[in-house]
């Protein structure tokens, strides 16, 4: 009995004395030496029992905030270029602004009524220089119409659809026109030479053109407005012997880089006049 008595003597031994620890503890501040000491022994205890614990949570917050990083990256790439697509348009908005406020400058010196239109395409026959605008009949186009941009004449309709028009170039091999020097009235008949440039048809060797010279339209005709930029001088040749002289132009119009363009008719024309099949102007 003593035998199996001891342990329970032990036991109970070990609560009342942990009972009188407790409350020492609690009513006097004998133990606190005690606890601090202890605190440095059990310390990493605590942090050896917490290690699992907390590299899985660093882990966790180091692949989120990677994954985060990654989603924030993508979105701001996909931001830059929808913002360089943005800047690009924006500028591209800025230059046709600025087209056609030259245009609308360029209606108010006409004594015209005017329609703006948008190029739509090219024709792509080598042997003809013509330009497809989006405004027809509906927009009263009619053929024979004169078009021009900010800095010149550029041609005249010869076809007018629904919604869609042709316009034949100044360039091209089948028109000419009436011109005059600027800078003393002489009068000339300009064609286009089926390229990109212009060519003064039978003028007088002894005419006084020179070089630089502007050409505009004399109104002749009333196919085109007068007054108008149509081209400038740059080549004159004189050969002995010729009654005539060798002379090109280069059309004032940028034909090669305009977007949009004025469609002209007088106020005292008629709305819809007819046109032989014959394109050249007068």
């Amino acid at each position: 009995m003593t035998a199996s008595a001891n342990p329970l003597y032990r036991l109970v031994a070990a609560l009342v004395l942990s009972v009188i620890v407790i409350v020492l503890d609690q009513r006097t501040p004998w133990a606190e030496p005690v606890r601090h000491v202890l605190g440095y022994l059990t310390a990493p205890v605590h942090y050896i029992a917490h290690f699992p614990v907390d590299s899985g949570q660093w882990l966790s917050e180091q692949a989120q905030s990677r994954s985060s990083l990654m989603e924030e990256n993508q979105r701001l790439q996909r931001q830059s270029l929808i913002l360089e697509q943005k800047v690009q348009r924006l500028a591209v908005l800025e230059a046709e602004n600025v087209r056609l406020r030259e245009l609308l400058n360029s209606s108010a010196d006409l004594d015209a009524n005017v329609l703006v239109a948008e190029i739509i395409g090219v024709d792509p026959d080598p042997n003809r220089q013509e330009l497809v605008i989006n405004k027809g009949t509906v927009s009263d186009v009619y053929r024979g119409q004169a078009v021009l941009d900010a800095q010149g004449l550029i041609g005249q309709v010869v076809d007018a659809g629904p919604l869609s028009s042709r316009v034949l170039l100044l360039t091209d091999a089948s028109h000419a026109m009436s011109v005059q020097v600027n800078r003393n009235g002489v009068r000339a008949v300009l064609a286009g030479n089926g390229q990109t440039g212009l060519r003064l048809l039978y003028v007088p060797d002894t005419a006084d053109i020179e070089v630089g010279d502007l050409l505009v339209s004399t109104g002749l005709g009333q196919r085109y407005p007068r007054g108008y930029p149509v081209g400038t001088v740059t080549t004159v040749r004189h050969q002995s012997g010729a009654p005539y002289a060798e002379i090109t132009a280069l059309p004032t119009a940028r034909i090669d880089r305009a977007s949009h363009v004025l469609l002209v008719q007088p106020s005292d024309a008629p709305a819809r006049p007819l046109m032989g099949e014959n394109a050249n102007a007068q």
